[in-house]
């Protein structure tokens, strides 16, 4: 008996030792060599390996993941890069290890799910967990999407004052670069200010304007906002002053977002009727329903 204590407790203590080695060494911050799938990925790795505490923990598990995603879900794989470089995640991201990032935090739910359904329907409770499996990966991937919608709306309001801050700034005699520098300064902490400073990056390394407007034009992927986009660089091309077109795209802008309150006024009064019916229905039955159930009860109806 005193053994198998003793045994018991040697293994617990090794069982420890061996998770507070594991959490130190995965919240370490120094970079790790990488497998030979990802040879020629170090830096992308270590950076991510810095930026996100999950991939850190578990990279192993996680790079697992992305190598059945890159096989089983490539045609989906451009679709959520776009999503992820829109809803400004950490530009590190692959979109199969991303996906599998998910993944892993819908398996980590596995063993809950098992337990419900297999104590609720046997062993047919084992289909119900992998189908709660998916949709938990379902509704993160929704999450996903719309993080990335959330953040192109909050572009899209914000970026006529950034048109009209730029307009005044090379009205005024500042260059295009430093306009946008400042515009960048004004808007800081907003993912405006995020995209338009990656534009201001590119360039400042040696891209030319054309080539960082149209990396921006891919990373968002909104038709408007591509449009916007695609007039600022065919305005460029034929020689227009660039503080004019910032100033008819402002006003373009405005004028959507008059358009679009419009369609939704219009909108509201058909989405109204529905619950107004209800609504009506209800009150009826409140007002009439003592006098049904007083007429009821004396008889009158026997």
């Amino acid at each position: 008996m005193v053994a198998i204590q003793i045994a018991a407790s040697g293994t617990i203590a090794l069982a420890m030792s061996i998770l507070t080695w594991w959490v130190f060494r995965s919240l370490a911050s120094e970079n790790l060599e990488q497998g030979n799938e990802w040879r020629f990925d170090v830096n992308r790795v270590n950076e991510l390996r810095k930026k996100d505490d999950i991939f850190r923990c578990f990279q192993p598990v996680i790079q697992v993941f992305a190598r059945i995603n890159r096989n089983m879900f490539s045609d989906s794989l451009p679709v959520i890069e776009r999503e992820i470089n829109a809803a400004g995640l950490p530009r590190f991201w692959l979109p199969e290890e991303y996906l599998g990032k998910l993944q892993f935090i819908a398996s980590l739910f596995m063993p809950f799910y098992l337990w419900v359904f297999i104590r609720e329907f046997g062993e047919v409770g084992i289909i119900f967990g992998l189908f709660a499996f998916l949709m938990t990966t379902w509704f993160l991937r929704q999450r996903l999407r719309k993080q990335a919608l959330d953040r192109i709306i909050r572009i899209k309001r914000r970026l006529p004052f950034l048109l009209d801050l730029l307009t005044l700034l090379m009205e005024a005699g500042a260059t295009f670069l430093s306009a946008m520098g400042q515009g960048v300064r004004e808007f800081r902490g907003h993912p405006l200010a995020d995209e338009f400073g990656r534009v201001l990056a590119d360039m400042q390394m040696g891209k030319t304007r054309t080539d960082a407007f149209r990396a921006m034009q891919s990373r968002l992927d909104d038709d408007e906002i591509s449009g916007i986009i695609s007039s600022i660089l065919q305005g460029e091309e034929l020689g227009s002053p660039l503080a004019q077109v910032f100033r008819i795209q402002s006003d373009v802008l405005r004028i959507k977002r008059t358009q679009r309150g419009e369609q939704m006024a219009a909108e509201a009064g058909v989405s109204m009727l529905l619950p107004t019916v209800l609504i009506m229905l209800s009150t009826v039955l409140i007002i009439l329903g003592p006098f049904v159930l007083q007429v009821m009860n004396s008889g009158f109806l026997s």
